[in-house]
């Protein structure tokens, strides 16, 4: 609560005294895609901390749908402390996936990008995470739930000052995984600095908040996200000692290959590595969830790459999507008052699962839905693409939905592409799943 507090006093007081401070780039072509970029890309930087220097990078893709209607998304990716690049889970690039052998790894468009539906700003944060730096390096060491919010926010209002064209649009907050946590504590001292504003008598606020959407979000450990393991893989059947022995189950998604953790984290999620010529050595699988994060940060670490996106010579060392070694304060353990707070209020939820995920199962994150006793408007039944069930959807009273998708993994967005996008459109467009 003191916490909670700290950000209610000190968030729009932070918005005043801090001045704007902006550099962007429009993106027309990037390393390894041949020819034009067939969306509107802006990277840049905004200021968020004069003392320490600190800025946050972002990538700004605007919907190729209806710009000036469609909603706005800040898509914060999971972790904590990893890069928000253009290929993970809502972007709209990919990989081409090839055995690396030194060469640029190639580029494709997604088709199945968010970008369709949504213009969509991808931020690395906290500070210190992607391209985000800060002047004073020690400010990395006081990273955590709480001041990276604080970040957050003045970034959003401060980027919506610079892109006058976006205040009116419907703007939503999401993320997966650990941003999920995040994604309702930001959206909450979003509408906490609107209210503030409205009972001024000015302006309600720069950014028209609807509601916020997460993925497999982490919720509260201690009492749901891991209570629902066991119950998961074995149906409520095996014990937890014969669960313990499930080694060959890849926990990311239960029918994906077991990927070589260790090579992995060797390799990129940590920092141990310093030459990248040791990179065509030693790979993970193609086939592996992960092998496109191998490939970005060989791409992101090119000096073509860092050139064609505006990265400030200097600012950082090698990039690293994940950097775990880097100090964070964990101190929000639990994201469900905030769940709670907004959807009583009245602003859009959805909420969605991977149905393949054994990190952060759908029966933990529904049951904790379930706490909330809201009444059911829609009960569970299953949603259609191409007549086909997507997954499988429950709504509730005060705009809750809560939705699987059939084949997802723990970033479920990532595994079933068209069946993300469609759950996302209907939901954005306001309409049912």
């Amino acid at each position: 609560m003191a916490s909670l507090l700290f950000l209610r006093l000190v968030v729009p007081l932070a918005l005043l005294l801090l001045p704007l401070s902006r550099s962007a780039t429009v993106v027309t072509h990037l390393t390894g895609f041949h020819g034009r970029l067939p969306f509107h890309l802006e990277t840049g930087y905004v200021n968020v901390d004069e003392e320490t220097g600190t800025e946050l990078f972002y990538y700004f893709v605007e919907s190729e749908r209806s710009p000036d209607t469609d909603p706005v998304v800040l898509w914060l990716t999971g972790g904590p402390r990893c890069s928000s690049l253009i290929f993970y889970e809502v972007g709209p690039m990919k990989f081409v996936l090839a055995p690396y052998n030194g060469s640029l790894p190639e580029l494709t468009y997604n088709p199945d990008s968010w970008s369709k539906v949504a213009s969509i700003i991808l931020l690395d944060s906290p500070v210190g995470t992607g391209f985000s730096y800060a002047r004073d390096i020690e400010s990395h060491r006081d990273v955590g739930d709480f001041s990276s919010t604080l970040h957050i926010i003045t970034f959003l209002n401060k980027w919506f000052i610079d892109h006058p064209r976006y205040q009116s649009n419907p703007f939503f907050v999401g993320g997966s995984s650990y941003a999920g946590k995040m994604s309702p504590i930001i959206a909450q001292h979003i509408s906490q600095g609107n209210k503030l504003k409205s009972n001024k008598g000015s302006n309600p606020g720069l950014i028209s908040r609807q509601g916020y959407l997460v993925g497999n979000p982490i919720t509260d450990s201690m009492f749901y996200d891991n209570n629902f393991q066991i119950s998961y893989v074995g149906v409520g059947i095996i014990s937890s000692q014969i669960y313990e022995l499930i080694s060959e189950i890849e926990k990311e998604h239960i029918l994906g290959i077991k990927c070589e953790h260790d090579l992995l984290r060797r390799r990129f999620l940590s920092e141990e590595y310093t030459q990248q010529s040791e990179l065509s050595t030693e790979q993970p699988a193609i086939n592996c969830w992960a092998y496109c994060y191998y490939l970005s940060d060989i791409w992101a670490n090119m000096d073509s790459t860092k050139y064609a996106l505006g990265v400030k010579q200097g600012t950082i060392g090698e990039f690293k999507r994940c950097k775990k070694s880097m100090p964070y304060s964990f101190d929000a353990p639990s994201s469900i008052e905030y769940h709670f707070n907004l959807t009583t209020r009245g602003y859009r939820a959805l909420v969605f699962s991977g149905d393949h995920d054994i990190w952060i199962p759908f029966l933990s994150t529904h049951a904790w839905i379930r706490s909330f006793n809201f009444s059911i408007v829609d009960d569970w039944r299953a949603w259609h693409l191409g007549g086909q069930a997507g997954g499988f959807a429950i709504t509730y009273a005060n705009h809750m939905t809560f939705a699987t998708l059939k084949g997802g993994g723990h970033s479920a967005i990532e595994y079933p592409p068209r069946e993300s996008l469609a759950m996302a459109q209907r939901w954005l467009d306001n309409k049912p799943l």
